[in-house]
């Protein structure tokens, strides 16, 4: 059980999964949090994670620090994203065996799943098919981190936990038009709009590829809920069971931001749609009692209402 007063090192603070756990752990009451900016802890750097690690002793740590962006950057920079994620996550996974931290949570991706995975996809169809061409790179760093943590635990018998988030939005996300993924571009997309002359949106693919998204304040719960909880699965997905298509998506944040403009969605075909369908098989997460709370309607209201805020 991790105290009020445990040392909670949270790796990746200022993005948008960490710093909701941040938010979310100070809510709780958690005092003995520890963060650090790439400026000062670079953890691309062995060495200087390594004794980061053995001077500051953290008695947990999560692990939100990742490169990550959407399907354009993932498909255009793929060494990147490979050498990148891989170097990161061995750094902190090894380096806290080797400094006698047993007690982690490694963040990872629905896309770690086959691209024409069976649906809702269980934890059990990991590496049981082919993945999506436009993020395997992400993705099979992604996997590596998840057998990491397994193999630890195997062998070093440590609690490494992996948690599978779908696709996730909120405050604090990246709305670059090339590096964002789909929720947040389209946000931005339908803000344009309201301020702008145009009377249409352009969205990727044909729009009718079916996605899942969870707001990020709820990610960063199941993530402290899971820090506290004995399992005995090490691989957990974290959603909340409901899929929509994008076109779906677009009338559904349209009718939050612009009520009543009257737009029309052009497809961009040439774009890829990327996974056909991807919703998560939520049951492990619920057997230990867990479940998202946050409305779709509320997230969106919320994070819209951050993004005018900070932008």
């Amino acid at each position: 059980m991790v105290s009020r007063n445990s040392k909670i090192f949270i790796a990746g603070h200022k993005g948008l999964v960490g710093s909701a756990i941040l938010r979310g752990l100070k809510k709780k009451g958690y005092k003995n949090l520890i963060t650090k900016d790439k400026s000062s802890l670079d953890l691309l750097d062995q060495k200087k994670v390594f004794n980061f690690l053995k001077k500051k002793k953290p008695d947990f740590i999560f692990i939100a620090a990742a490169k990550v962006g959407g399907i354009l950057a993932n498909d255009k920079y793929k060494a990147d994203f490979i050498y990148e994620n891989l170097t990161i996550q061995n750094n902190l996974i090894h380096g806290a065996y080797v400094n006698g931290i047993n007690n982690l949570i490694f963040l990872g991706s629905s896309c770690v799943y086959p691209k024409l995975c069976k649906q809702p996809i269980k934890e059990k169809y990991l590496m049981q098919g082919e993945l999506e061409k436009t993020n395997d790179a992400y993705a099979l760093a992604k996997i590596a981190g998840i057998k990491m943590c397994e193999s630890y635990n195997l062998q070093y018998k440590t609690n490494y936990k992996c948690l599978m988030p779908t696709n996730t939005f909120g405050p604090n996300d990246d709305y670059d038009s090339l590096n964002s993924h789909f929720f947040p571009a389209l946000i931005k997309k339908i803000h344009r709009m309201k301020h702008g002359s145009k009377k249409n949106i352009t969205i990727w693919g044909n729009g009718l590829a079916k996605r899942e998204v969870i707001y990020v304040d709820d990610l960063a719960d199941a993530c402290i809920f899971f820090m506290n909880k004995k399992t005995k699965e090490f691989l957990i997905n974290i959603g909340t069971g409901n899929d929509f298509t994008i076109k779906e998506y677009v009338k559904i944040i349209s009718k939050i931001i612009i009520p009543k403009k009257k737009f029309s969605i052009k497809y961009d075909k040439k774009k890829p749609n990327g996974t056909p369908r991807k919703v998560l098989d939520i049951s492990l997460a619920s057997k230990y009692g867990w479940k998202s709370k946050t409305k779709l309607e509320k997230a969106i209201k919320l994070t819209y209402q951050n993004y005018i805020k900070e932008k």
